[in-house]
């Protein structure tokens, strides 16, 4: 049976003048005036039995007659603070909002400038070309402001609850004028793209979930992770690939074992739509993976979810965890994606189907070495085949005058024209760790120290693939694919990034945040050493550009207030 509402003073009340006003007045109990008359309401006043004469607008309220019901909305302690009781029903509500400025140098949103590692798959970050026309060192972050709308029952099941979010996302951008056209290239001579430094504003969701009796369905956090850098830093993170900030789609069962320890198995997209995990077959012999440019991906069509599995135990000192994951990468066909030849890609023959994998392992001490309030926490993942629960899934290319610093990321690669020359896939290997310690100086000052690794590594197969192409592929819009070289060193495509940042919040008054963070990146780029022939590429000139490791320093500042969210 439904748990009934508890009795508490009632903080709010009907005044049962609907039909004079021609909508219910709900008003605070501690002064109620109608025209020139104050009514005050005590608690346990029937106003059924008022007999008193007010004027409302000039209409008059008959001595003797019966104004309707009292109906309170009442305080719900059940879950916490902001709660409340929907009037005549059982259920709680708590309406949460946030309202945030926050300004960035030399990154946009989810990192540092470099071009194509940009959050989602194939998005190109124009901004990483680094000069003068393409780039603008200062931007205006996106999701300056977002409702929550949280709805929770009691049954003889236990809780059921629906939470959804609404955001408004300022789509600023750091690329000036070469904008997000077509690949590497950009923009073509006498076709440049419009100033486009706030390019949209869109409303964005990140969660609309339902929960009840264990399950959990619809868009939510991914049961695989456990640890979310976000939380210790403002600096957009390109070093796990955590669906807190986005969420996923999928449907999951939590059994609880007491003690804290629970276990969850869920099934998640693994790449349908925004937010899913990402599925990136790459035929290295007929579209080899370009530079930094919109790969072409070879996928065989989804099946189904992924299938993940987690194992936790929380406690009051803090929480330790491990997840793994299946992910299906099995490619399309053999054969040219973008120019198919004589015969119909069906009969090119394909691949085996494969199947990758993901394991992560993440931990979080409250109060460490006995200081009150302080946390350390970090997360390690390993994915081959599954890249995509490592780490964001675009590649990544940064200039700086005539040095380039890149690497690319693909779920699996093979090659091949038909069934008779064609290869089987040869999965990645991608790895990622992050961890963080935040120490509260006081009630309003906290300062956290954070730091980040990733690598991409392919077998010699899957390099043999890559080196034969020379993978450096641009594609212009309006153009076929075109191949450019790299000479001068060895086949060395495997790369790794690194970050290490600080961040500081001071809070004023409770809710409120003023922040700022500054990081540091290095990444070891792929073929370092070598020389790279490209093409124009935005304002960069066609030349011959050093590939080398690079360096890049980012900042943000953010102000936010937190209203119940």
């Amino acid at each position: 049976m439904p748990i009934s509402p508890p009795r508490e003073p009632a903080l709010w009340v009907n005044c049962g003048y609907e039909n004079l006003l021609g909508s219910p007045a709900i008003h605070p109990l501690s002064q109620l005036t109608h025209g020139d008359s104050q009514l005050t309401h005590g608690e346990g006043v029937d106003e059924t039995s008022e007999t008193r004469t007010t004027r409302l607008g000039g209409r008059g309220v008959r001595r003797g007659a019966k104004a309707k019901p009292v109906e309170y909305v009442k305080v719900c302690s059940l879950y916490g603070a902001g709660f409340w009781y929907v009037p005549g029903t059982d259920t709680c509500i708590k309406i949460g909002a946030y309202v945030k400025l926050q300004v960035e140098y030399n990154m946009a949103g989810t990192g540092p400038f470099m071009l194509g590692a940009a959050s989602g798959l194939g998005t190109i970050d124009a901004g990483g070309r680094n000069n003068r026309w393409d780039t603008s060192p200062f931007t205006i972050a996106g999701r300056q402001a977002g409702v929550s709308f949280d709805m929770r029952t009691q049954t003889e099941y236990g809780t059921l609850r629906s939470y959804f979010d609404a955001l408004v996302n300022v789509g600023g951008s750091d690329a000036q004028n070469g904008g997000n056209n077509g690949g590497i290239a950009g923009t073509t001579a006498g076709n440049p793209a419009s100033p486009n430094q706030l390019n949209s504003v869109t409303l964005v969701n990140t969660r609309a979930f339902i929960q009840f009796a264990g399950f959990t369905a619809g868009r939510m956090r991914s049961f695989f992770d456990m640890y979310f850098q976000g939380t210790y830093a403002m600096a957009g993170q390109r070093f796990a690939n955590d669906t807190s900030p986005n969420g996923i789609i999928g449907l999951a069962y939590t059994w609880q074992f007491g003690g804290g320890l629970s276990a969850s198995l869920s099934l998640e997209d693994s790449g349908q739509v925004a937010g899913a995990r990402g599925r990136m077959a790459v035929n290295q012999g007929t579209d080899p993976i370009a530079v930094a440019g919109n790969d072409t991906f070879d996928n065989k069509g989804t099946q189904f979810f992924d299938p993940v599995a987690n194992l936790r135990l929380d406690q009051a000192w803090g929480f330790v965890g491990g997840s793994v994951a299946l992910h299906n990468i099995s490619a399309g066909y053999y054969g040219s994606p973008i120019n198919p030849v004589t015969a119909p890609l069906e009969g090119n023959g394909h691949p085996g189907d494969k199947f990758g994998w993901a394991a992560t392992a993440a931990f979080l001490v409250n109060n460490p070495l006995g200081l009150q309030g302080d946390a350390i926490a970090g997360q390690a993942v390993w994915s081959k085949g599954a890249s995509g629960y490592a780490v964001p899934g675009s590649p990544l290319a940064s200039f700086k005058g005539m040095n380039l610093a890149f690497g690319f990321i693909a779920n699996a690669l093979f090659t091949g024209t038909n069934a008779a020359n064609g290869t089987a896939e040869e999965l990645t290997t991608v790895w990622s760790a992050n961890a963080a310690y935040e120490h509260r100086w006081n009630p309003q000052w906290r300062t956290s120290l954070y730091g980040g690794l990733i690598g991409v590594q392919f077998d010699g197969t899957a390099q043999n693939m890559l080196c034969a192409a020379l993978g450096i592929g641009t594609l212009a819009p309006g153009a076929s694919r075109s191949t450019t070289s790299v000479s001068g060193t060895g086949c060395s495509p495997n790369w790794s990034m690194s970050e290490l940042g600080t961040r500081t919040i001071w809070n004023p008054v409770p809710d409120l945040d003023v922040g700022f963070d500054v990081v540091w990146y290095h990444v070891n780029t792929a073929f370092n050493g070598g020389i790279a022939t490209l093409g124009q590429v935005g304002a960069k000139p066609s030349a011959n550009y050093t590939i080398s490791n690079q360096d890049n320093l980012a900042a943000v500042f953010r102000i936010q207030r937190n209203f119940l969210y």
